[in-house]
């Protein structure tokens, strides 16, 4: 079947995924930029880091699938394996808020990550076997030297607020940092996968 309700239907799901996080954040009880930072400061912060990392999969999922044809069952129930993951953000994320960055939570929100891109992962495994030996995807991705480190950052992060200075800060900061530098990563675009799309589509 053709990728195009696929995308249409991932789409939807990240859209309201957005939606649902941004109606978590409270509203300021006063008028004043105080307030604000007060009662919704945290808030906006795991916003923006979740907004970001949704953001990296839209375009990330969106750039991959410019180079599948046909979809198959096993693309489909990888895809939705994704796409549950990332329809766990909107609690993870409103735990962490909530919590004021205690260190389960975080622990939480760095499975949560975890589970996010070890799906894409096999998503992206999926369709490659799908393609076969002169797969188009994995010309693209190469030796996906950032998908490879995305998870010990991941990992690294939980086992910091797992295990170092619970009843701190320390280990929470760890793991934040550990959080921030693969979504600032994923940010910086990848050329390689953006000069094989261009090239898929002429040659389409």
């Amino acid at each position: 079947m053709p990728t195009n309700r696929l995308e249409a239907f991932s789409d939807g799901v990240l859209a309201i995924v957005i939606t649902i996080i941004v109606l978590e954040l409270k509203v300021p009880a006063g008028h004043d930029l105080s307030d604000l930072v007060r009662t919704t400061g945290v808030g906006l912060l795991t916003y923006l880091l979740t907004f970001i990392y949704i953001g990296i999969y839209w375009s990330n999922h969106h750039h991959m699938f410019h180079l599948v044809r046909q979809v198959t069952g096993g693309v489909l129930w990888a895809n939705l394996a994704l796409l549950f993951c990332l329809s766990l953000f909107p609690l993870t994320t409103a735990w962490v808020d909530d919590s004021r960055f205690e260190p389960t939570p975080v622990v939480v929100y760095g499975l949560n990550l975890l589970s996010a891109a070890i799906a894409y992962w096999v998503l992206q495994a999926v369709i490659i076997r799908q393609q076969g030996p002169a797969s188009v995807l994995r010309r693209a991705v190469g030796a996906d030297i950032k998908g490879k480190i995305s998870p010990v950052f991941y990992v690294a992060g939980i086992l910091s607020a797992l295990l170092i200075d619970r009843s701190g800060r320390i280990g929470v900061g760890l793991a934040l940092a550990c959080f921030v530098t693969v979504a600032i990563m994923w940010v910086v675009p990848d050329r390689r996968i953006d000069r094989v799309v261009r090239e898929h589509e002429t040659a389409g």
